[in-house]
Parts: C-alpha cells; sequence; structure tokens
C-alpha cells in the first residue's frame, strides 16, 4: 500500500498549525460567559478577554507592528499581561516579556538586542523603565502604559494608556496567526555565563505543546481556578499563561507576592491550582498566624527553580497544600520534568523518606522526547544508581528554536542533538533524576537566575577590589543567595561589608547583590584558577 498518495496529502482538512492561541478562540466559543479573568473587583468572561485581545491586536499593527517585529512588556501579573500573551502572537509577532526586577542596563540591552518596536510598560516600574527607553536615545520603541487602580497616580510614561491604546481596536478583528507553527512566538532573556543575558527563542508548536502537557501533569481542567504567584514574564508563566485557557479554567491574577493576600484568594476566589519558587511556599508557610487563613479547596502548588527542601513540601501540605515538584529551564519553556506521585508512597513509607521522594526532580513530562543524565562530552548515560553525577540532557518538542542573534552559543546548548542544560544530577533505579549541582556557577534566587560572573564584573570594578569570586549560598527564604569572596588590594583603605554591598547595590539590580561578603584569600590551582568548589562548601558552612 502507498502512503505518499494524492489522496493522502496534508490539506486543511487535516493539517492545521499548532498555535495556542487557538485555545483562547475554543474557550470564547465553548466557555463564553464563564470566569477567564479574575482582578481584584474586576471580572472578564471568556468572551470578554478574547474580544479584549482581539481589540489589543488590532491596536498594535495600527501602530505599525508586523510579522516577525518584536512587543516587549514588563508588567505584575495583571491582565494585560495575559492578553499580551495572545495579541501579540496573533499578528505573528513575537512577545518579549521582561524580568520586572532587572535594573534600567539590563532592561536596555533586552530591548535594543531584541529590536522591540513597542513596549506595554507597567507604571510600577518607571524608576528602571525609563532610564533604559533614555539610554536607546532615538532608537526607543513605543511606549504604551499600563495602570490600574494601584498604579494610576503613579509617573507616566506620557504616550497613551493600556485602555485607552485597545479602545480602538476593533473587538472582531480578523487576525493573521502565525504562517507556521515554527514561527516564533516568544523571546525569553536567561542568564548565562557572561554579564548579558541570551535571548531563548521559542515557537507557537512548542507553546502548544507545551502548555498541553502541563495541563496534563497539574491536573488542570475547566473547573481548576489558578492563581498567578508565579512571574509571568518566566518563561511565559511556564506556558500556563495559554494552558489555564486550554483547560477552560479560571485567572486569578495577583499585583504582588503577598502571603495574606494569597491565602485571602485561596480562600475567596476558592484556588485550585498555583506555581512559584520555594521561597514562595516558604513565604506561606513562615506567613503570621494572622495571616493565613483556613483553606476551602485542597490547592496543588507546582514548584521548581531551586530544589525546595523537604520540609518545606512537608510544611505545605500540613498547611493543606499538595505540592508539586518540577523541573526545567528557561530554554525548555518552563517544566520538563515532574515528580510522579505514586500512591504506594503514601502506604507504610516513613515520613522522612516519603518527603525526600517528593522534592525529587522526577521523570520527563509526556512531550518530552527523551531525557538522560549523561556525559555531556561523550553524551554516554550515566548509571540509575542515584550517586553518579552527569548532565541534564533533553530533546523535544518544547526546547527552544535556539538563542537569538548567537549562532555559537545555540550549537554549544544543541551538541550532540540534545539541549544541554549545564544542571548535574544523579539518576536513580526508577527513572527519576535529582539535581545536585548546577555547572557554570548559575545562582538561582526567589526563582531568578543569577550570574555569579556578572556579579563578579561589578566588583571588580570597585577601586580597592583586587579579586572576587561569587558562589551560591543556601538560604532559608530565597533557597540560595550569592556569597562574594574578596581580595583587597595591598594598601587599600579600610573597606567594609556594608561598603561593598552599598557599591553593589549602586550598580545592579538589588536582587543579585550579594548578602555576605568574606574578605581574605581566594583559593586557587596550581595554574591559578579560583577553586569556586571550596568556597561553595565555605558558604554552605557559615
Amino acid at each position: 500500500m502507498q502512503h505518499d498518495r494524492p489522496e493522502l496529502a496534508k490539506c486543511a482538512a487535516n493539517f492545521v498549525a499548532l498555535s495556542p492561541i487557538s485555545f483562547l478562540a475554543r474557550a470564547s466559543a465553548f466557555f463564553g460567559e464563564r470566569t477567564a479573568v479574575v482582578h481584584g473587583d474586576r471580572r472578564l468572561t471568556y468572551r470578554e478577554f478574547y474580544a479584549r485581545t482581539r481589540r489589543l491586536a488590532h491596536a498594535l499593527t495600527k501602530a505599525g507592528i508586523r510579522r516577525g517585529d518584536t512587543v516587549a512588556i514588563i508588567a505584575p501579573n495583571v491582565p494585560a499581561m495575559l492578553e499580551a500573551h495572545y495579541a501579540v502572537p496573533m499578528l505573528g509577532a513575537v512577545l518579549n516579556p521582561i524580568n520586572t526586577r532587572l535594573d534600567s542596563g539590563a532592561i536596555a540591552f533586552c530591548l535594543e538586542h531584541g529590536e522591540a518596536k513597542l513596549i506595554l510598560a507597567d507604571r510600577e516600574y518607571h524608576a528602571t523603565v525609563a532610564p533604559a527607553l533614555e539610554k536607546l536615545g532615538t532608537a526607543r520603541p513605543i511606549v504604551v502604559d499600563i495602570a490600574d487602580a494601584e498604579t494610576a497616580s503613579a509617573t507616566a510614561y506620557g504616550h497613551v494608556e493600556y485602555e485607552d491604546f485597545i479602545r480602538d481596536g476593533e473587538p472582531e478583528f480578523v487576525y493573521p496567526g502565525p504562517a507556521d507553527e515554527w514561527d516564533s512566538i516568544c523571546l525569553l532573556y536567561t542568564s548565562g555565563t557572561t554579564g548579558n543575558p541570551k535571548g531563548a527563542v521559542h515557537s507557537h508548536r512548542a507553546a502548544y505543546l507545551g502548555a498541553l502537557t502541563n495541563a496534563l501533569s497539574f491536573k488542570l481542567d475547566h473547573e481548576s481556578r489558578y492563581l498567578w504567584t508565579l512571574p509571568m514574564f518566566h518563561c511565559s508563566g511556564w506556558t500556563y499563561t495559554w494552558a489555564v485557557t486550554a483547560a477552560g479554567g479560571t485567572h486569578v491574577c495577583l499585583r504582588r507576592v503577598d502571603p495574606k493576600r494569597i491565602f485571602d484568594l485561596c480562600a475567596e476566589e476558592r484556588v485550585t491550582h498555583l506555581c512559584g519558587a520555594p521561597i514562595v511556599l516558604n513565604m506561606l508557610v513562615h506567613a503570621p498566624a494572622a495571616d493565613k487563613r483556613a483553606l476551602t479547596t485542597r490547592p496543588k502548588v507546582a514548584t521548581g527553580g531551586a530544589a525546595p527542601p523537604a520540609i518545606v513540601i512537608q510544611r505545605m501540605e500540613d498547611m493543606g497544600f499538595e505540592v508539586l515538584h518540577l523541573y526545567g529551564t528557561t530554554e525548555s519553556f518552563g517544566p520538563s520534568t515532574y515528580c510522579a506521585h505514586r500512591s504506594e508512597w503514601d502506604k507504610g513509607l516513613p515520613k522522612d523518606d516519603r518527603y525526600a521522594l517528593m522534592a525529587r526532580q522526577g521523570i520527563p513530562n509526556a512531550l518530552v522526547e527523551d531525557m538522560i543524565v549523561a556525559d555531556p562530552q561523550t553524551l554516554t548515560a550515566e548509571p540509575r544508581d542515584g550517586r553518579t553525577i552527569g548532565e541534564i540532557l533533553l530533546r523535544g518538542n518544547t526546547i527552544m528554536k535556539g538563542y537569538l542573534k548567537n549562532e555559537a552559543a545555540t550549537r554549544e546548548a544543541f551538541a550532540g542533538g540534545y539541549y544541554h542544560s549545564g544542571d548535574l544530577a544523579v539518576w536513580h533505579a526508577d527513572g527519576t533524576i535529582e539535581v545536585k549541582d548546577r555547572s557554570k556557577d548559575i545562582i538561582i534566587s526567589g526563582g531568578e537566575n543569577i550570574s555569579s560572573l556578572e556579579v563578579e564584573e561589578v566588583l571588580y570594578r570597585h577601586p580597592d577590589v583586587m579579586e572576587a569570586a561569587v558562589v551560591a549560598k543556601p538560604d532559608d527564604k530565597w533557597g540560595e543567595t550569592p556569597c562574594a569572596f574578596v581580595t583587597l588590594k595591598p594598601g587599600a583603605k579600610p573597606v567594609t561589608a556594608e561598603d561593598i554591598i552599598t557599591y553593589c547595590r549602586e550598580n545592579m539590580a538589588r536582587y543579585k547583590v550579594p548578602k555576605t561578603i568574606v574578605f581574605g584569600p581566594l583559593p586557587k590551582t596550581s595554574t591559578g584558577k579560583i577553586q569556586k568548589f571550596v568556597l561553595r562548601e565555605m558558604a554552605k558552612a557559615m
């Protein structure tokens, strides 16, 4: 039998390019009167949500945005951020969600490197966005202000406000969509081994499949009520910006993470799902008793970034949450593995052993084609003995297309036909992985990547510093914080730890500033290379 005959060809009836914008069209058609978005007292049905995204898409075209153009957004978890995740891809344009914690220099780099034609900017971040725009001079993008009840009186950027901008758009706008499912949908900047971030580019296909596999792993459905504790700028909210809509669930927005507000919303909005770095879990665990409320549901909490201590998982469950541990990177569009809970863990297994198993990074999700823990040079899989350390290598349709304008880094990341995560783990006999360390000295603080080399570069510019090395120091609140080991120049004037910290605060984003400064000579190899593994042990023992 011939399977390539003309009557078996691909056509409009049997092939449609995969794109997550189709999830919203479906939700509007079949869940149109159900609540799609909650933001304070505001409620949007799916029909209204869809109409607003089409208004935004049309308004963007009137502002000159075309297929392939980049539209940046810097905003908290407000409805405009959700709407941008649909409206920009509707045009075949590329959305660049920018980390709200970046300093003005890093924001300016992202805007320039990504060639943003327009930026949707929340007024809350005027202090860093305005200087970034000034750095760009005449190359600055069009600016649209985002403001709500909390920020309406904040300093404006002086152009047009978001609601006025979309008011001129057509709610029935017929958008073109992607020309091909391989078209780029998002540009996501991630810290690398140099000061400047790398821009991971993802396709419509990856977004579609990533959203579906995360909806499956997290057990979302049309009754789900998802609380936005995870920043939407972070891997497009681990693709839950689209996954919740695919399931027909409700997005409950949250401008900033506040334990009392989270407990209130969990109770009042009957929240069923939320995500966040371990720091969010720790904030909930250690919230004052007066801020905690009895839960009306048993919310599922997905966590990743740095590995949460087993005791944090236990304490979350004691409060009535159900914890799911995930693992992934910006390049893998967020979660690639999850710790699949097994019923036998609940039957007679000692409590400490049970929570230790739950703290593992788990198995690949359904749409990761292949995952191995291997020697990164030979690609030889390491034994599943729970002891031998190798690098996590991934392959599948949810991996990035590559790094924007960085062919060398893309080749290195995809060497041998696998995505090299840079994370080191052991492989257990049951197939689960457990992350043990990170290569390239990336520090994960509060779920955000910090390049140690970027911090060191600032330290080296201090007039009294001769040498500096930065490593991760375990932290009960943030998971990890930067710890700086500093050698002063001979004859340098007296310098205190607070002097160094103040200098860093003046020259980088505050979340990157070292919390600990240690003065003295740095341990080195015979060739003069700083032995960071020694410093990590010293930081751990503090």
